[in-house]
C-alpha cells in the first residue's frame, strides 16, 4: 500500500492523552506515515513541540490560533507568536480562520485574529491553514485583502457549496478533504462538485479525534477517529473522483509534502 499523509491531527486533544502512542503506531501500520499536527491554542505549543520532537520524521506542525480561541489573541499573543514562529520553524500559520456556527469567540475577535495571523504568514512566508465554517462572506473578504501577498493555503475541513470551492480555487487555494465526505445524506451537493478539485489542489484529513466517516465499518465505541482511517477516506474521495486510490494517495501524499515543505 501507498504512504498517506494526514492533513489533521488533533494530537492535543485530551482524547488522546492515553494513547497517542499507540494511536500513532496503529496509523504507521496503516501506512500512515505523515501526520500535520494541528494546534488550536498558543497553549498547545509545548505538547506539540514534544510530539514532533518524538515523531520528527512523521510530523510536521502549525502554529496559530483557531477562531474559537481567538478571544486570547491580543497586541501580547502576537508579540509572542512571532518569537515563536521565528524560533520554532512552524511549517503553516493556522489553524486559523472565522467560524460563525458556535460563535464562541466574538465576531470582533475573530476578525482581529484572522487578520493577525495572515499578518504574520505573510511576514515569515508561511502558508496558511485555514478554518471556515458558516462565515464564507466575511472570511473571503478578509483574504482577498492579502491575496496578491499569501505564499500558500489550505482550506481545511472543506464542506462548503460549488461558489465557495470555486472561490478558494480562482485564489490558488488548497483544499482539503475529511472523512465528513463519506456521509452521503449531508454531502449531495460535496460529492458531486469533488471532481471539481483540480488533483495538485487536493488533500486528505481525517481532523481525527473528530469527523469519525459514518460509513466505517467496526467503528469503535468512543466513536473518536483516528490517522489509521485514512485509507478509508482515501477510498470513498477516489471512488467519487473516479481515481484508482492508489493514485489518489499518490497525488495527495506528494501535495501535503510539498505545501508544508516537508
Amino acid at each position: 500500500m501507498h504512504q498517506l499523509f494526514d492533513m489533521a491531527c488533533n494530537f492535543t486533544s485530551e482524547q488522546f492523552n492515553k494513547d497517542l502512542d499507540e494511536t500513532i503506531e496503529r496509523a504507521i501500520n496503516a501506512n500512515v506515515l505523515k501526520f500535520l499536527v494541528v494546534s488550536a491554542s498558543l497553549s498547545d505549543t509545548k505538547d506539540i513541540q514534544d510530539i514532533y520532537k518524538k515523531y520528527k520524521s512523521h510530523c510536521a506542525f502549525t502554529l496559530g490560533t483557531h477562531p474559537h480561541h481567538a478571544s486570547e489573541i491580543n497586541e501580547e499573543e502576537i508579540k509572542k507568536m512571532r518569537v515563536l514562529i521565528d524560533e520554532l520553524n512552524p511549517n503553516a500559520i493556522g489553524e486559523t480562520g472565522l467560524d460563525f456556527f458556535r460563535n464562541i469567540s466574538t465576531y470582533e475577535e475573530q476578525l482581529f485574529a484572522f487578520d493577525e495571523q495572515i499578518k504574520l504568514a505573510i511576514e515569515f512566508n508561511k502558508p496558511l491553514y485555514l478554518h471556515q465554517r458558516d462565515a464564507h462572506e466575511d472570511f473571503i473578504k478578509i483574504i482577498q485583502k492579502y491575496k496578491d501577498d499569501i505564499s500558500n493555503a489550505v482550506v481545511h475541513c472543506f464542506t462548503g457549496t460549488k461558489d465557495a470551492l470555486n472561490d478558494y480555487l480562482e485564489l490558488g487555494f488548497h483544499i482539503g478533504l475529511t472523512g465528513w465526505i463519506c456521509d452521503e445524506r449531508r454531502n449531495v451537493e460535496l460529492r458531486q462538485i469533488i471532481k471539481d478539485i483540480p488533483h495538485d489542489k487536493l488533500m486528505i484529513e481525517t481532523d481525527s479525534p473528530f469527523l469519525i466517516p459514518r460509513n466505517l465499518e467496526n467503528k469503535p465505541k468512543t466513536n473518536r477517529n483516528e490517522p489509521q482511517y485514512l485509507p478509508h477516506i482515501a477510498n470513498e474521495i477516489a471512488g467519487l473522483m473516479g481515481l484508482e486510490t492508489d493514485d489518489l494517495i499518490d497525488i495527495t501524499y506528494k501535495n501535503s509534502i510539498n505545501f508544508l515543505n516537508k
